[in-house]
C-alpha cells in the first residue's frame, strides 16, 4: 500500500499544481476594462444574431421594454446604456447601439442586435452575420 501512496502523492501534486495554473490564467485572460471600469475602447469580433418577433415589448434586463425599432443590443457583459459601434465585417456597415439587455447564450455570438439595427447592417433573412463591435461610450 505505501508503494501505491508513493505514486498518487505526485499525481495528485501535478492534477493540483495543473488545476491552480489553469485557475490563474482564467482569471488573467477575462474581459478587461481599462482604469476605473471603463470600457470605451474594447473591442471584440464574432457572430450577431437578432431578437425574433416574441420579444416585442417585454422586458429587458435593465428594465426597459424591447422594440424592434429602437437601435438596441445585448451583450453578456457591458455595462447597461454602454454605447456600441457594431460593424458588418463582410459589408463594412456600421450601426451604433446601446446596451440594454443581457445574452446572447449561444456559444460564438457576440452581441444581439435589435431587428432595425440588425437590418441596417445585415439582411434578416440570413439569421446571423459576421460583426466587430468598439464600445465608443
Amino acid at each position: 500500500m505505501n508503494a501505491l501512496q508513493n505514486l498518487i502523492r505526485p499525481f495528485n501534486f501535478v492534477k493540483l499544481s495543473v488545476l491552480a495554473l489553469l485557475s490563474f490564467l482564467a482569471g488573467c485572460s477575462s474581459m478587461q476594462t481599462g482604469e476605473n471600469g471603463n470600457w470605451v475602447g474594447f473591442t471584440e469580433a464574432g457572430q450577431a444574431s437578432f431578437y425574433g418577433d416574441k420579444h416585442q415589448n417585454k422586458q429587458t434586463a435593465s428594465g426597459e421594454l424591447y422594440k424592434h425599432k429602437l437601435k438596441t443590443a445585448a451583450h453578456k457583459k457591458l455595462p447597461f446604456g454602454s454605447s456600441v459601434k457594431v460593424t458588418n465585417v463582410d459589408n463594412g456597415k456600421s450601426v451604433i447601439v446601446k446596451i440594454n439587455d443581457r445574452g446572447p447564450f449561444v456559444r460564438g455570438r457576440i452581441i444581439d442586435l435589435s431587428k432595425s439595427a440588425f437590418s441596417s447592417i445585415g439582411n434578416i433573412s440570413s439569421g446571423l452575420i459576421d460583426v466587430k463591435i468598439e464600445v465608443i461610450k
